[in-house]
């Protein structure tokens, strides 16, 4: 059995589209996927593998870099159809923003023009949520504009569902070098089916815009 946790959202929208793929190339391994937004203790919960967003890893854990994440700020037509001006990051300030619950996420966003120049932008709303679906989910319902990886909404602003409102910025709320990482206890003997799940994440999203 390969034990594999990951946050709610990011199985839902990258793990669980590879597992008819997975269960081809490894017919043979049982695999338990733990979906949940808290940061489970790898050898307390037995985890042989987890997928963690962020800037770095601790040092009591092995990383491997999947890709690095971006974010974009973005919000339905139907939203931007109301007409209120949402020409700059400053304007920003005149919506009620879906605010993640993180404390980092729900007090101030940081703008990346092209020149490198930097710009701290404080939001506020009456919608904050502790889950990064239900937040697309609300973006979608036209309840305002939204900060959320592009990993979970690249297919909506393909799509047009979502427009990406500053395409010419990059966009945080905590840091611009931010990545998935692939986590596993610290141990001399790395087991088969950890290393060939690695290799199988990597192939399928280690090249993708995060």
């Amino acid at each position: 059995v390969l034990r594999l946790t990951a946050s709610v959202a990011f199985g839902m929208r990258c793990l669980a589209p590879l597992l008819p793929a997975f269960r081809t190339a490894f017919p043979g391994l049982k695999l338990e996927l733990i979906l949940t937004d808290a940061n489970l203790d790898l050898v307390a919960e037995r985890i042989d593998l987890a997928i963690r967003l962020g800037p770095s890893v601790t040092a009591d854990v092995v990383g491997v870099k999947l890709f690095t994440t971006t974010y974009r700020v973005c919000a339905s037509p139907a939203y931007l159809a109301k007409g209120v001006p949402l020409a700059t990051p400053a304007d920003i300030t005149q919506h009620s923003c879906l605010l993640f619950s993180l404390p980092e996420f729900r007090t101030r966003w940081l703008f990346r023009d092209q020149t490198g120049a930097m710009t701290e932008v404080p939001v506020h709303g009456d919608i904050v949520i502790s889950n990064a679906m239900a937040l697309r989910d609300c973006a979608l319902s036209g309840l305002g504009p939204v900060l959320l990886a592009d990993w979970l909404i690249s297919e909506d602003i393909k799509a047009r569902r979502l427009l990406d409102l500053f395409p010419c910025h990059q966009v945080t709320a905590t840091s611009f070098e931010t990545a998935a990482w692939l986590l596993y206890p610290s141990r001399a003997f790395l087991p088969n089916k950890v290393r060939v799940t690695i290799d199988f994440l990597k192939a399928h999203l280690g090249k993708r815009r995060g």
